[in-house]
């Protein structure tokens, strides 16, 4: 019997045993995206020289949770967008 659920049919405690690993998987790939978000903005932020490669190591990561399922692909599309107009405004400065 798993020990994830109160589930009392086996193809429930499946479902449930699935879905606790489901989470955990893209828990994971959502703290990635989001530490690489933050840290990008930091350096935007500070006008730091590597921000440039601090927003697109963030836009791939978005990319990747994307097509993981994890953000929604307009989610990730507007995320990328605003932090490449931030860049956009750094560089014109």
């Amino acid at each position: 019997k798993s020990k994830t659920s109160g589930a009392n049919q086996v193809p429930a405690q499946k479902t449930t045993h699935r879905s606790v690993k489901r989470y955990a998987r893209n828990l994971s790939v959502r703290r990635t995206t989001r530490t690489a978000i933050v840290q990008a903005r930091r350096a935007l932020a500070a006008g730091d020289a590597d921000s440039d490669a601090a927003v697109h190591k963030a836009m791939s990561l978005l990319d990747i949770a994307a097509r993981k399922g994890v953000f929604h692909k307009n989610t990730a599309s507007r995320r990328k967008a605003r932090l490449a107009a931030a860049l956009n405004r750094l560089q014109q400065e």
